[in-house]
């Protein structure tokens, strides 16, 4: 396997350490949230963190910018997508720091382990509802409905990969908060930290990022808003932070 870019393929650059990802403009692409939760995990010196759903390696390649961690896995069910994420790690020569493994979510513990990772990371499909898709195969559909896994199939799985003390973090919408909470109390991964993200500081938030601890004692800290804009087209200066454009 190579790292050249398909015809119908762009290379998008990352604004960090000269990383570049390859993406397709007609599958799915990564969004705001992944960068936010690249930006709201942490991976220590000696650890190893794991992302369920990676999609095109997105949070793999940026944490491994980021962090000081051992080692980094994305595990993607969709072929196509898990090839591609291949591709980026191998253009940037990061093939000895993260691996691609291609298999379901729901498996994730049988197939690294139980209490084999420090960190767990996921940004799972929002919606439930999927009544009308023109087409549930679609990879864009895949990504953003409950097609093939769900909220409690990621959180069990991330609870049961992760060591005691290990630490998840989860990028999700705000109306979807207590289903969280419920999940992670279910799976003994309590949560601990939780930050609400508004597109504008007088509009409601459309993303939470959430931290949670297996086996940890039931304290929960809200951290500050993170606003994305200040006007129009004019990301805030934590933003422009998070992306590596200050």
């Amino acid at each position: 396997m190579d790292s050249r870019i398909h015809a119908d393929e762009r290379l998008d650059d990352l604004q960090i350490k000269g990383y570049k990802i390859i993406q397709h403009p007609d599958k799915f692409c990564f969004g705001m949230d992944a960068v936010l939760l690249s930006g709201f995990a942490s991976v220590n010196e000696g650890e190893k963190a794991l992302d369920l759903g990676t999609g095109t390696g997105i949070l793999p390649i940026l944490l491994e910018a980021k962090n000081s961690g051992e080692h980094y896995t994305g595990l993607e069910i969709q072929p196509e997508s898990a090839e591609m994420a291949r591709r980026s790690v191998l253009y940037n020569d990061l093939q000895d720091r993260i691996d691609i493994i291609e298999g379901d979510i729901k498996e994730a513990s049988k197939i690294f382990g139980k209490a084999s990772m420090d960190v767990v990371t996921s940004n799972p499909p929002y919606m439930t509802n999927h009544h009308g898709l023109k087409n549930p195969n679609d990879a864009k559909a895949i990504a953003r409905h409950e097609l093939l896994c769900s909220l409690d199939d990621v959180v069990r799985e991330s609870s049961a990969v992760l060591k005691p003390r290990g630490r998840a973090y989860f990028v999700h919408r705000p109306s979807r908060l207590v289903e969280i909470f419920e999940a992670m109390r279910k799976y003994k991964l309590e949560p601990k930290r939780m930050r609400l993200v508004y597109p504008y500081v007088d509009k409601e938030p459309n993303m939470v990022l959430v931290e949670g601890v297996r086996g940890g004692g039931p304290q929960l800290t809200v951290e500050a808003p993170l606003i994305v804009y200040d006007a129009p087209g004019k990301y805030t200066e934590e933003i422009l932070e998070i992306y590596g454009m200050k």
